[in-house]
């Protein structure tokens, strides 16, 4: 976003003049964002002088309703456009902002890439009345305010700009101003970067219409997609900007504050009213760790997706202790639309999105092997149907422990023996890590029986045969 400015700003001589117009106001910036300024305050004798100025040289309504804290943010932002700009990655603002990236960002984060759009095309006034808007209806939204002390630094005539070396140098290094450049390339990205038409998460195989939402995590652009499922198949609806945890992803112990990569599915949903206010809007718990990671010996409990605190808007990109974090607005439409046990998440380095009939083709190829143990298992034939199962296959339901080995197998053909079974309401979720993972949700109904049960079942490729190594009887 910082780059889109700095380009407007070589364009327009009356821009370019006061591209360091605030530079005395550095230091009080950078203090105020090291203490998550959004909606920090100070008594600083230095920071309200300077803050007076920038509202006396606007000389507009848009900087006569900036408080001081916002005049303070204006330097940090003149000086993070000037100063950091050369090293931000090039953004196409078309591209960036198209009405079709617009219209799948939330509501605050489309108005902030409007701004830079308009800002971009060399419309500095219109601009800054979007911005102005902006923070008055997300005043915790730190880089929209950054963005908004921006555009009112254009206003400040060339008179009064400062120059302030050591200033520009502190805030080059201040960690608080680096985050939000990276959240702001990040947004970006996201929008600009978008998933083609008639594609899918890659490990979205099948999904049952059980199953009315599907969330994806593409760690690389701290984002969030949220899939709708129906009879024409999964659509993407909305994605939004979230953090993870502050070590980065592939969690593996207890406390590496890392997001764990993988597929999972909501437990829960806790309510606001039980949690701290750190966790904002509420909570949804995700099954990590899954029977695969267990198998891996990864560590840890507590990974929810959650919002932030009612100061902060958003947060960093590298933020949280492992947990998916989203701005409280988002979160809220997210839990209009998650379903305890049906909905799955998948967290990824990178997404990889496939057309839909790649996705139905990989599908039925592995249809076929749960079709050989379905048959194996109907015919009686317990020396066939051990073939499809890891000497450590483990088994869990809601009324027993783990049950362990091939004790199971005795129980599975004395159940389903001579019996003609359907198996309905089928989702395959496909994870590649290293080795090659199946997670295959179906309910079973035998005939004569007016209810079955559903199962979830994790399948492990070997060679190229699938095995068994968990299964999960969930009612």
């Amino acid at each position: 976003m910082a780059d889109i400015v700095r380009r407007s700003r070589l364009r327009n001589p009356a821009l370019r003049r006061g591209a360091n117009m605030l530079a005395a106001l550095m230091a009080a910036s950078a203090l105020l964002l090291a203490t998550h300024g959004a909606a920090a305050s100070t008594k600083s004798a230095n920071a309200k002088t300077s803050g007076a100025k920038a509202k006396a040289s606007a000389g507009r309504p848009a900087a006569r309703e900036a408080k001081t804290r916002t005049a303070k943010k204006a330097s940090a932002a003149d000086a993070r456009t000037a100063a950091a700009a050369k090293g931000a990655p090039r953004s196409k603002t078309a591209a960036a902002s198209s009405p079709a990236a617009l219209q799948q960002a939330s509501s605050a984060e489309a108005r902030l890439i409007a701004v830079y759009e308009l800002f971009g095309r060399g419309q500095p006034r219109p601009a800054l009345a979007k911005a102005r808007d902006l923070v008055r209806d997300y005043p915790n939204f730190q880089l929209a305010q950054l963005v908004y002390a921006d555009l009112l630094a254009t206003q400040v005539p060339p008179a009064h700009a400062f120059s302030d070396a050591t200033g520009i140098a502190r805030l080059r290094s201040d960690p608080a101003m680096a985050d939000l450049r990276e959240e702001s390339r990040r947004r970006l990205q996201a929008l600009r970067d978008r998933p083609p038409a008639g594609t899918v998460p890659s490990q979205f195989l099948a999904l049952s219409t059980r199953s009315r939402y599907a969330i994806a995590v593409d760690a690389s652009r701290s984002r969030l997609y949220l899939l709708e499922n129906s009879d024409k198949g999964l659509q993407l609806v909305a994605d939004y900007y979230v953090s993870v945890g502050k070590s980065g992803i592939g969690k593996a112990t207890e406390g590496d504050a890392r997001t764990p990569l993988g597929v999972y599915y909501v437990t829960s949903s806790l309510d606001p009213k039980s949690l701290r206010d750190f966790y904002g809007a509420g909570a949804l718990p995700i099954n990590y760790p899954n029977p695969y990671d267990v198998r891996r010996g990864k560590t840890g409990s507590g990974i929810w997706l959650h919002g932030t605190p009612p100061q902060q808007f958003s947060r960093a990109p590298l933020a949280s202790d492992g947990c998916v974090v989203m701005a409280n607005p988002d979160l809220k439409q997210l839990l209009r639309k998650v379903q305890i046990g049906a909905t799955p998440v998948v967290t990824a380095p990178s997404l990889q999105w496939i057309p839909r009939p790649q996705a139905e083709k990989e599908a039925q190829t592995f249809t076929s092997a749960i079709s050989a143990w379905k048959d194996a298992r109907a015919n009686g034939n317990e020396a066939q149907l051990k073939k499809f199962y890891l000497p450590d296959f483990q088994r869990n339901s809601s009324n027993k422990k783990n049950t362990d080995g091939f004790s199971v197998l005795h129980d599975e053909v004395e159940y389903a023996q001579g019996k003609r079974v359907q198996f309905k309401d089928m989702s395959f979720l496909h994870w590649r890590d290293g080795d090659d993972t199946m997670v295959a949700t179906f309910g079973e109904v035998f005939e004569g029986e007016k209810s079955g049960r559903t199962r979830r079942q994790y399948w492990l490729r070997q060679g190229s045969e699938w095995k068994l190594f968990h299964e999960e009887i969930l009612g």
